[in-house]
């Protein structure tokens, strides 16, 4: 054979062993494609942000509530509806938060599983809206008097997570959910859980020592979503609003609130980002007090979402305004 045909051998030789090289690739690839995600819709902000911690990589999910968006005026649209059933498990937060009736439904779900995180957490009574008390009680108090709330707006408080010591709580019941609902990777959303638990417990540890320092208790709010937050840091909210954040002060409620600002001194009128500042500003303009922002995290824009902020990290930001606010 001679030097050209060696030659020529050699190249079909290696060609034929770089096609089957190929092949052999290939086939490895398809072997180890990854399997489906587990379909998952959220409805509100804080139970999106505490799925996607437990969930990582091991589910597609989706949140219901547009960004933006006030969950009080959400309402589920008809294209909401017919996306649940492509789902294998709804997460919604419960206690009177969400319109959830149309979603919950049997003709909707069929074998779609839905579970309330919020469920069997104590809820607190919303106290603040009652004008009744006692006379007797209002002139022991009249020096400390807080002013009145709207009356009779809702009976109970909705805002659990605020609390990290129930968002904890929640998180454990979405870990039991996924689980549930996907038994080969239980191990996976418990070790997510457990880890998220831990920072939730450090953020709960770092409001305990910040609060306990302050010199004031007193927070100033557009509406009184912070109650399960004051009650867990010894603080007395007064909200402009009520629990709805659209529920319009009368004006002796907003003089009783100027009142109280004046004689107590207050440095700062807190307002939230979904909601128009324009009472808390006005307040603010009474009293001679500045503004700072208190996030009851029911939803986030779609600006803060993409500046990659979420439940612990807006949650620091709030700690770190009430510790500013409530300084001497």
């Amino acid at each position: 054979m001679n030097r050209i045909a060696k030659m020529g051998l050699v190249f079909l030789l290696c060609a034929a062993l770089l096609v089957t090289l190929a092949g052999c690739g290939n086939k490895t690839k398809s072997t180890q494609a990854a399997p489906d995600k587990l379909k998952v819709f959220a409805t509100v902000y804080p139970v999106y942000d505490f799925a996607r911690q437990v969930g990582g990589d091991k589910i597609e999910l989706a949140m219901l509530m547009p960004p933006g968006a006030e969950p009080h005026d959400w309402e589920p649209t008809a294209q909401d509806i017919v996306k649940i059933k492509s789902a294998k498990l709804v997460l919604y937060h419960g206690a009177g938060l969400e319109p959830v009736d149309k979603l919950l439904s049997k003709d909707v779900l069929a074998t779609v599983k839905a579970v309330e995180v919020s469920k069997g957490i104590p809820l607190l009574a919303n106290h603040e809206n009652d004008e009744d008390e006692d006379e007797d009680s209002h002139h022991q108090h009249d020096k400390e008097k807080k002013p009145d709330q709207h009356k009779h707006e809702s009976e109970t408080d909705t805002h659990v997570w605020l609390d990290p010591v129930n968002a904890q709580q929640e998180v454990k019941a979405i870990a039991e959910a996924l689980s549930e609902v996907d038994p080969p990777n239980k191990d996976y959303y418990q070790k997510n859980a457990e880890r998220f638990i831990q920072e939730l417990a450090k953020l709960d540890s770092d409001y305990q020592t910040t609060l306990a320092k302050a010199a004031r208790h007193d927070i100033i709010t557009s509406h009184i979503a912070f109650g399960y937050l004051a009650k867990r840091y010894n603080l007395e909210q007064i909200g402009i609003m009520g629990l709805a954040p659209d529920s319009e002060p009368t004006p002796d409620k907003m003089a009783k609130v100027v009142d109280f600002c004046r004689t107590h001194q207050v440095k700062y009128i807190f307002f939230e980002t979904l909601v128009s500042p324009k009472l808390a500003d006005t307040i603010a303009k009474e009293t001679g007090a500045g503004l700072l922002v208190l996030n009851p995290l029911e939803n986030l824009t779609a600006e803060e979402i993409k500046q990659g902020k979420n439940y612990v990290s807006v949650m620091r930001e709030n700690l770190s305004n009430l510790d500013k606010a409530l300084q001497k």
